[in-house]
């Protein structure tokens, strides 16, 4: 029932294109004008990306996942377009992890669009806006972020150096820009 809730609630800010912020009403955007889609600005959090087992299919460019296709050497990788770009660096063993995911699949048509009142972009989570972004969670540290799950993405603003973070479940990469 939650889930019903929560999607009827996100298809009415989807189809006025709302900024959503989660977790609060405050975010951590100053200027929100360029802003489809944020996090709350306390709390050591990242965003979980999808656990996907199978890569079969066409991907979206702009997609970024959790390849857990081989669940003993899985990363963070995400589709430029023509390839699959590592953002993980090593591998990781996360077969702990998928024990605890629900045997079930989720219904491949099932997807949450954000930006748009619909998209023929394939994903489970699609930002449709050709003027505005997601701002990941903000973190002063990734230490701080307390038992991190695989696939957690988060920006790190260490004294006004940021920098993206991604864990794959055994270590974290770092993209700085």
């Amino acid at each position: 029932m939650k889930k019903i809730t929560l999607f009827i609630i996100m298809s009415c800010f989807s189809s006025y294109n709302a900024q959503v912020i989660f977790g609060d009403n405050i975010g951590t955007a100053t200027d929100k004008t360029s802003v489809l889609m944020e996090f709350p600005n306390a709390g050591n959090r990242g965003i979980i990306l999808p656990y996907i087992t199978n890569k079969v299919g066409t991907p979206t460019p702009g997609s970024i996942i959790l390849n857990a296709t081989t669940p003993t050497a899985a990363k963070v990788e995400y589709y430029n377009g023509t390839m699959w770009v590592d953002l993980s660096v090593q591998t990781a063993n996360i077969s702990s992890y998928l024990g605890i995911q629900p045997p079930s699949r989720e219904n491949p048509s099932a997807k949450m669009v954000i930006g748009s009142t619909s998209s023929t972009t394939e994903g489970i989570l699609v930002l449709e806006s050709t003027s505005k972004a997601m701002v990941l969670p903000i973190v002063s540290s990734h230490l701080d972020i307390i038992d991190p799950a695989p696939g957690m993405m988060a920006l790190i603003n260490n004294g006004g150096n940021k920098i993206m973070a991604v864990y794959n479940g055994s270590q974290w990469a770092f993209w700085t820009y």
